[in-house]
C-alpha cells in the first residue's frame, strides 16, 4: 500500500537529496548498478567516514537499498522510483539559472549515450524511443506508453524478452522526460528489455568510471538495420 505523503514526510526526502555529496551518490548509482561504499566516497569526493554517514541517511530514507556478499556491502538505489525522481530533478536543474562551466568531453559523451537506472538515455535512447513510436510500435502519452501487437513481434523478433520476471507488477511501458534532450526516452519495463539486449549484444559498451556509453561499430550496424537510426555523434 502506497503511503500518503505530507508536507513533513517530502520535505525530509528533499533534504536527503539536498546535499552536494549525497547528490553525487545517487547520481553516481544512475547506472542502475550496485556499487560499494568506497566506490561512492571517490564519485562523493569525500572520506571514507564521511561517506557513511551519508550513506546511512540514504538507506534510512529509502532512497537507497544495501545489499551484502561476504564482507562487502553494495549499494543500489532502492526502487526505479527514486531514478525517475533524480532524472526529473536533473532536467528541471538543466533549465536553471546559467552558469559558465566549459563542455567538457564527460559531458558529451552523457549527452550522446548513457544509462537511466536500467534504461537508455541521452540522443541515444530518445532516438530509439522515435524511432519506435515513428513505425507505430509503440504509442506515447504524457508519462505513459503502449506497446503495439506490431511492436510486440517486432521486438520479440530481434530478441528482446518481454517476459515480465520478477518484478511482474512494474509497468510494461513509461516514459522519463530526458534531462539533455528535453523529449522523452523509455522506461519500464520494456525500456530495461532493450537496454539489456543491447548490452547483450555488444551494441553499446560502459565507458569508465562514467554512466556514459559507446555505441560499438556492431551497434552501429544493428541501430541502422533495426531502427534505421544512424550513428550517434
Amino acid at each position: 500500500m502506497t503511503n500518503l505523503v505530507s508536507g513533513i514526510v517530502l520535505a525530509e526526502i528533499a533534504a536527503s537529496i539536498g546535499d552536494v555529496s549525497r547528490a553525487n551518490i545517487l547520481s553516481a548509482l544512475m547506472d542502475g548498478r550496485a556499487l560499494t561504499a568506497s566506490e561512492l566516497a571517490w564519485h562523493a569526493n569525500v572520506s571514507a567516514q564521511t561517506a557513511s554517514g551519508h550513506l546511512a541517511k540514504l538507506v534510512e530514507t529509502s532512497l537507497l537499498a544495501v545489499e551484502k556478499q561476504g564482507r562487502h556491502r553494495y549499494y543500489r538505489l532502492a526502487t526505479p522510483e527514486v531514478a525517475h525522481a533524480i532524472e526529473a530533478l536533473m532536467a528541471v536543474a538543466s533549465t536553471g539559472p546559467k552558469r559558465y562551466r566549459p563542455v567538457g568531453p564527460k559531458d558529451e559523451a552523457l549527452r550522446n549515450a548513457r544509462t537511466c537506472y536500467d534504461h537508455l538515455a541521452g540522443r541515444l535512447g530518445t532516438a530509439i524511443t522515435e524511432a519506435l513510436t515513428a513505425k507505430k510500435y509503440v504509442v506515447l502519452s504524457e508519462s505513459a506508453g503502449a506497446l503495439t501487437d506490431e511492436g510486440h513481434r517486432f521486438l520479440c523478433d530481434i530478441g528482446i524478452d518481454l517476459a515480465p520476471g520478477q518484478d511482474h507488477k512494474r509497468a510494461l511501458c513509461r516514459t522519463c522526460l530526458d534531462w539533455s534532450e528535453r523529449r522523452p526516452h523509455l522506461a519500464g519495463h520494456l525500456g530495461a528489455a532493450l537496454c539489456t539486449h543491447m548490452f547483450e549484444q555488444g551494441w553499446v559498451e560502459r565507458i569508465k568510471d562514467s554512466r556514459a556509453l559507446t555505441v560499438t561499430s556492431v551497434g552501429r550496424n544493428g541501430l541502422k538495420e533495426f531502427f534505421d537510426i544512424e550513428e550517434q555523434s
